[in-house]
């Protein structure tokens, strides 16, 4: 493409310059003197004119020389009717007539050449681009030989389900012919499917690192490019050089890439090119024989949009699913990521591993990074319990925003906002207990309260969602009950008790009214929690808005009721955060104490 701009450029430029100076061809070597034709006629009647050395017919210019050899230069208007005169002279005469070139001959004459040198430069560099794309899996995928500092099953910790299943296939690119003498064949293809940051990548590697075994690995998107039949020339390539090199694995991370459903290609009237290269893979995993020892990993956080050729039996065998460790898998990570890691003796692993419920292994590892940068940053010789506490925070929520200016009644609103939701969570049943409250502005939150799970939960009960809604709905009773007033700081509770509210009713079928129908169902798989909504009736829909709203309703005035009764421990618990900004549960148990005590004591004096 540069070429062909210089070349139009360039033809661009002769085009101006030949209009702005025509270029004549026979240019005249040297300046003559100047004579009217008045004097020519009466040097010519004199005798005088001794030769004319040269005569142009289209401008009529005479150039002459006189007896006394001075050369002049004069212009006649009838040049041919001067001519009997010269010759009745005997004057020598030399005439020349050689045609004056215009700038459009001159333009007509530049092009061919330059689109010749256009032709020239556009196939040499096409020569240059299929020479590299001839040597593709030396040049895309990433190689790890043998001996390079491997990834172990030591390194991956908190899916043990996952190492399990992957221990046959090490077992079969060590000893094959265990394999062979018995007549199984080994599955060709493991995909890998979870969440983003579970270990997917790592734990290809590690099987790599196990086996001891060439290791190719290579994105999905690495195959896709604007021209046509380019991936597919790369694949057959990558797995022409992995047969070579066999044992080895081939590992495609983010398979989705190109192993999408080919619907949308029919849609748009034919098949591009991921088309044609997922057909391709698709034969190349067809074409491995029984003998060949090559395993083709896969990765993917969306399952649900590969192609169904893909996933049948004979070419990715094994589908397994890597999800966020529970607390045993989270302690684990934790101390593989802690090796390194200078920790105080104060440190529980434990602890921290309870607190960080659906990290995944990525977050725990920046988790330990990012305590241990601001112990760093904080001049301490080793890593505290704090620094977890507030890299937690900083993960969760975002940094701390310290330049913040809140007025004091904003302060204040905050405080009683935050302190709504404790206390709401302290007095209805199975719920999570409180870990922390704080009025400290992250992120886009102006404050938190952070409830931690005593273990894992995998199932909701009724009873646990409805009291999350009704702590959802606290922050904004507490600020109706002390300000008689409505603010903008409920905004996401709201949002998240209608949207846990929608899927009681819409979803789980926990709503009596609407009855033990599901009208909706999650698509996401890995990637967030999106739903999709059969079709109802409007009559269904003005039911299911009504019950939903019953249920917000119900679980507010819930909430108003609760924090009517512990006034007087709202009020004591927001004046302790407008002091200490940061409270934790044993802190809010000791304001809950005094807090009954001083009712004891004013119930005896009354009695």
């Amino acid at each position: 493409m540069g070429v062909f701009s210089l070349s139009i450029r360039m033809v661009i430029i002769v085009f101006l310059l030949s209009i702005l100076h025509p270029v004549e061809v026979d240019a005249v070597e040297g300046e003559k003197a100047s004579l009217s034709y008045m004097d020519f006629l009466t040097k010519l009647s004199n005798d005088e004119i001794a030769e004319i050395t040269e005569i142009r017919m289209e401008g009529g210019t005479l150039y002459l020389t006189d007896t006394s050899g001075k050369q002049f230069s004069t212009v006649s208007a009838d040049v041919p009717g001067l001519l009997p005169q010269l010759i009745e002279k005997q004057i020598v005469l030399q005439v020349k007539t050689e045609p004056t070139y215009t700038p459009r001959e001159i333009f007509f004459q530049l092009v061919p050449v330059f689109l010749i040198l256009f032709a020239w430069f556009t196939i040499r560099n096409i020569k240059k681009l299929k020479k590299k794309d001839d040597k593709f899996a030396s040049k895309k995928a990433i190689t790890f030989q043998k001996g390079e500092t491997p990834v172990t099953f030591n390194d991956v910790s908190g899916i043990p389900e996952a190492k399990e299943e992957l221990l046959e296939i090490v077992d079969f690119l060590r000893k094959p012919d265990k394999y062979s003498k018995l007549g199984a064949v080994i599955p060709k293809g493991v995909l890998f499917q979870g969440p983003p940051g579970t270990g997917k990548t790592l734990l290809a590697r590690a099987v790599a690192g196990e086996a001891g075994v060439p290791f190719y690995s290579i994105s999905g998107s690495d195959f896709v490019e604007m021209f046509v039949g380019v991936g597919a020339s790369r694949v057959r390539d990558l797995f022409s050089e992995a047969k070579k090199n066999a044992p080895c694995i081939i590992f495609i991370d983010e398979i989705d890439a190109v192993g999408g459903h080919r619907s949308a290609d029919i849609a748009t009237g034919g098949q591009d090119e991921r088309g044609q290269t997922l057909n391709a893979l698709l034969v190349e995993m067809d074409g491995f024989s029984s003998d060949a020892a090559v395993i083709l990993l896969g990765a993917t956080n969306r399952p649900d949009c590969l192609d169904p050729a893909l996933l049948r039996s004979g070419r990715f065998d094994r589908q397994i699913n890597i999800l966020p460790p529970d607390v045993k898998g989270r302690l684990k990570i934790l101390l593989v990521h802690t090796r390194k890691t200078k920790l105080s003796e104060n440190v529980d692993l434990e602890k921290i591993a309870r607190s960080t419920p659906g990290f995944t292994g990525a977050e725990l590892a920046a988790l330990v990074n990012e305590a241990a940068i601001i112990a760093v940053r904080e001049g301490k010789a080793s890593v505290e319990t704090n620094d977890f506490e507030v890299a937690v925070d900083r993960i969760l929520l975002g940094i701390e925003r310290k330049g913040m200016i809140i007025s004091d009644k904003e302060r204040k609103t905050m405080a009683f906002h935050e302190a709504g939701h404790a206390i709401v969570a302290r007095f209805v049943p199975e719920t999570d207990p409180i870990a922390k409250i704080s009025i400290i502005p992250r992120g886009r939150a102006l404050g938190h309260t952070l409830q931690l799970p005593l273990t894992d939960r995998h199932s909701y009960s009724k009873e646990y969602l409805r009291s999350k809604i009704i702590i959802f709905m606290g922050g904004r009773a507490a600020e109706e009950i002390c300000f008689n007033q409505q603010t903008t700081g409920a905004e996401d509770d709201l949002y998240q008790a209608v949207g846990l509210a929608n899927k009681m009713v819409c979803r789980w079928g926990m709503n009596p009214v609407v009855g033990a129908v599901s009208y909706s169902h999650n698509i996401g798989r890995f990637l967030g929690d999106q739903d999709t909504t059969n079709m109802y009736s409007e009559e269904t829909a003005r039911t299911i808005d009504k019950e939903v709203k019953k249920i917000i309703d119900e679980c507010y005035a819930e909430a108003t009721r609760i924090l009517t009764r512990e006034k007087d421990f709202l009020l004591h618990l927001s004046d302790m955060l407008l002091v200490n900004e940061t409270l934790d549960h044993e802190e809010m148990e000791i304001v809950h104490t005094c807090v009954k005590k001083k009712r004891l004591e004013k119930k005896a004096e009354k009695s």
